[in-house]
């Protein structure tokens, strides 16, 4: 396509510089010589910059979607891990901890490593906003991985008539803090930085929707599992006693989806070109 056919307004700022991705969308900038008159009665044509907008808006599609299958992960910590902490042994140096307040040593975490993620000397190559939410997800993977390494071992104490200590659990709601600072946090930063001026309430709020479709994700992924596993008298993955099921089978799927929706997301992250501004001088 000849870009010098694409019609730009010389007179509004900021301006992005034209990308060579969704050629198609292009063609709402093309500006003929017998059209710039009537362009300027009738603006039916789009500049350069309006049409760039969209395209981010396309490119942010994929992470925002990644964003789904990894708060779908997440959301065990609100589900899932307060189960497998009810049935273990909530007493810890003979003090009673319930299994829902765990979450709060979840939010202590971020908050300390928020600090001390920012009291770090600057390195020469600081991550970018891109790498930091794919920490994030290989952290939700071994977060995952851990889950299903304690309840294995949660299972193996039950069968020799014993139970852990919920402290068990202190390791996974590390890591999960570890994934939530790299990635939410991150990726609230990352929708304003690229969302067009017009747009960064609406992108930066993607992110809350991503969370919103991920819950329900679970719960389509759990309802799932317990149709298909809990057939012919068995008692599934997840039954109402942990004892007689397998929740450390389902830990090791999300670990594996986890890891697929990892892989996925770095293929995006390394095709994605970020926005360009236009500097006038």
């Amino acid at each position: 396509m000849n870009t010098s056919l694409l019609h730009e307004d010389v007179y509004k700022f900021p301006k992005l510089e034209h990308t060579d991705e969704f050629r198609f969308l292009d063609k709402a900038a093309i500006l003929l010589d017998s059209e710039a008159e009537h362009s300027k009665k009738y603006p039916e044509v789009c500049t350069v910059t309006q049409v760039e907008e969209v395209k981010i808006l396309f490119r942010l599609l994929p992470v925002w979607a990644s964003g789904i299958v990894y708060s779908a992960a997440y959301s065990q910590m609100w589900t899932t891990f307060i189960q497998q902490g009810t049935a273990m042994d909530t007493k810890f140096m003979s003090i009673s901890i319930p299994s829902a307040s765990l979450s709060t040593f979840e939010v202590l975490c971020v908050m300390a490593l928020v600090l001390i993620y920012n009291k770090l000397p600057k390195i020469a190559i600081e991550p970018t906003k891109l790498q930091r939410i794919g920490i994030g997800y290989f952290f939700m993977i071994l977060t995952m991985a851990v889950a299903a390494f304690v309840e294995m071992r949660r299972l193996e104490s039950v069968r020799n008539g014993d139970v852990i200590s919920i402290a068990w659990q202190l390791p996974q709601y590390f890591l999960i803090a570890g994934s939530e600072m790299f990635t939410y946090i991150t990726q609230l930063e990352f929708f304003y930085d690229e969302a067009p001026d017009s747009m960064k309430s609406m992108c930066t709020s993607f992110s809350l929707l991503a969370i919103s479709l991920g819950n329900y994700l679970s719960s389509f992924i759990v309802t799932l599992v317990t149709a298909s596993t809990g057939t012919g008298g068995n008692s599934g993955w997840i039954p109402d006693d942990l004892n007689r099921g397998h929740l450390d089978y389902f830990f090791w799927s999300l670990c594996c989806l986890s890891a697929v929706n990892f892989v996925a997301y770095v293929a995006f992250a390394k095709r994605y070109k970020l926005k360009r501004i236009i500097v006038e001088l």
